[in-house]
């Protein structure tokens, strides 16, 4: 930093951005005093850097009239497929379908051709297999990409400047 500097005697010269009222320029400090004022400004850990008041207040009656997400301190009322729910049931974490539902807009509980339900039978993990799975697929899809194409030519610029 070119605003701070130690001084021959081990005091903190800090230089100011601009000059005060009687035209101090520098302020000298202490070490330790140097030090105890700069952890003054280093927040406590866990805690909101940012804080609201009014109606944006957590404990604000009227933030859930206000807040996009409708969070605050209210009564809500329950669908009828919460209140259904027990107590474990609304605690416990959401399946990986479900999220990959939230976060890539990917519903792979709902069929693609009829629309209908899908019922997740397996979730395989061990990285042998999937990759003895994806060989598979990838050799009948090469077998079946060659029956397609037709028989191999030479490129359209070959002889064409003989």
């Amino acid at each position: 930093m070119k605003r701070l500097s130690l001084t021959r005697n081990g005091q903190v010269r800090y230089e100011l951005k601009t000059p005060w009222r009687n035209g101090t320029t520098h302020v000298i400090f202490e070490p330790l005093d140097f030090i105890s004022r700069l952890v003054s400004l280093v927040p406590k850990p866990r805690v909101n850097l940012t804080r609201f008041h009014g109606v944006f207040a957590p404990n604000s009656k009227y933030r859930a009239r206000v807040t996009p997400a409708g969070r605050g301190k209210c009564k809500k009322t329950q669908s009828a497929d919460e209140s259904d729910q027990t107590s474990a049931e609304k605690r416990a974490s959401m399946t990986w379908a479900k999220r990959l539902k939230r976060v890539f807009d990917i519903d792979i509980e709902t069929c693609s051709e009829c629309g209908g339900d899908v019922k997740i039978i397996a979730s395989i993990e061990d990285p042998a297999v999937i990759q003895k799975i994806l060989a598979h697929l990838d050799d009948n899809a090469t077998s079946a990409v060659t029956v397609l194409l037709p028989d191999c030519r030479a490129s359209p610029t070959v002889g064409l400047f003989v």
